[in-house]
């Protein structure tokens, strides 16, 4: 079993996350009230096989039908539940036949499955990827006949970037923009409707000696829910910068932060905070309405940070990256909860924020334990088992008294004895 590792701490609230990593594996941990702050593995689905790797996920969290995503190195998005671990579907999402090698060549870089769903719709769920190589599609998959070609419903496909390579991608809360960025391409916004480009960023000026970077963009969140303009993006430069795309193609902040790349980035639900991680370990939060640096998360990671999200309702964030570890944060205080090892190189981290740990309770105890009635059968033997050998006993002594009366000699009576014993001293004394 996986190691556990647990800080002093008020405890870890209940939680699900779901890890993936290099081996195509998917694990989910969960924290339970019972023991309080202790997350632990409970179950793991796949087998190991690194040529099936998970490149990017993304959870459609509701309360209704969940779906989780993932897309892997052979090109293939697979749908999965969630809940049990089921393949729904599994659509190539890119490139020629699984055969064919040129799938390596192009993997997939980015994925988003839409959370938009009506109850009584035919599809199982509309997914966004991009390739490395700027091959951006959109794609929908109906419920019937899910396992066959004829799974894949409408679709639309445009080009990003015709250079450079493809790093990250990023959906608006609305689920109507998404901008791409990566190394050699310059952070850029399209409309998924119209698959058309509506803003493009331009280069920093050049420093005093006139040498500009070229861009590499290593990460980007939409910054608030309710206003799509503003946007963060981190580079491989150790940069943080925010775009607004409704005044100006440069940067108005740009913060430097120590000395590694960014890898990843996570917006918060009020709006003007964002969480950073470093590929040397280092996890920070910013307030981006200032650049001001809130503060850094305290207990150093050992490895690059590759995915961090942050849960929509509590207050915490989990990271994890190349040091195998998924760790648990608190926003407020910046402690670390929890730490679980999970053996892997992992890529990403989702949290299932409908997670209740009074429906399991609710269920186990409507269902009986099977130890505890074994336990009152072994029970209800040993004291049947005890009532037969008393009642046995109970016999044989009885049985045993009435034999001993009939054999045993009459006894005299007590005064006989006493006047025997005062004739025998009076003879004694006369001798």
């Amino acid at each position: 079993m996986p190691r556990t590792s647990v800080v002093e701490s008020p405890g870890c609230p209940p939680l699900r996350a779901l890890t993936t990593d290099i081996l195509g594996l998917i694990k989910v941990v969960e924290a339970r009230t019972k023991p309080e702050g202790v997350a632990k593995v409970v179950e793991t689905w796949g087998a190991p096989d690194a040529s099936r790797a998970v490149l990017a996920a993304s959870l459609a969290d509701r309360a209704v039908d969940p779906v989780l995503a993932v897309a892997r190195k052979n090109g293939v998005v697979e749908l999965l539940n969630p809940l049990n671990g089921d393949t729904l579907a599994g659509v190539k999402a890119a490139g020629p036949a699984p055969a064919d090698s040129s799938a390596e060549e192009d993997p997939l870089a980015t994925l988003h499955l839409f959370r938009r769903h009506a109850p009584d719709s035919s599809m199982l769920g509309t997914f966004l990827t991009c390739t490395e190589k700027g091959k951006a599609y959109v794609k929908s998959v109906e419920k019937e006949n899910a396992a066959s070609d004829m799974a894949v419903g409408p679709s639309s496909s445009w080009d990003v970037s015709n250079s450079g390579v493809v790093q990250f991608s990023s959906v608006d809360a609305g689920e109507s923009y998404v901008m791409f960025g990566g190394k050699g391409i310059e952070v850029n916004m399209w409309d998924i409707t119209s698959c058309s480009k509506i803003w493009s960023a331009k280069s920093p000026r050049g420093n005093s000696l006139k040498i500009f970077t070229a861009p590499w963009f290593t990460a980007g969140t939409f910054l608030c829910k309710d206003d799509h303009r503003k946007i963060v993006a981190c580079t491989n430069n150790h940069q943080v910068r925010l775009y607004d795309t409704a005044s100006q193609r440069r940067p108005v902040i740009s913060v430097d932060f120590r000395e590694s790349p960014i890898k990843a980035v996570a917006g918060d639900p009020n709006g003007h905070a964002v969480y950073i991680g470093t590929g040397r370990g280092d996890l920070a939060s910013f307030d981006m309405r200032t650049g001001k640096l809130l503060g850094c998360f305290v207990g150093k990671c050992s490895g690059s940070i590759r995915s961090i999200v942050r849960h929509p309702e509590l207050p915490l964030i989990a990271s994890c990256g190349l040091d195998s570890y998924l760790r648990i944060w608190d926003t407020d205080t910046r402690q670390l909860l929890s730490a679980v090892f999970l053996k892997q190189h992992l890529t990403s981290v989702v949290i299932d924020s409908h997670f209740s740990t009074e429906e399991l309770e609710e269920t186990k105890s409507k269902q009986p334990d099977p130890s505890v009635e074994a336990e009152a059968e072994v029970r209800k033997q040993r004291k049947e088992k005890k009532n037969r050998t008393s009642e046995d006993g109970t016999r044989m002594l009885d049985h045993n008294d009435n034999d001993a009366e009939m054999h045993a000699p009459k006894r005299k009576k007590s005064g006989e004895k006493s006047k025997g014993m005062k004739k025998k001293s009076k003879k004694q004394q006369v001798a």
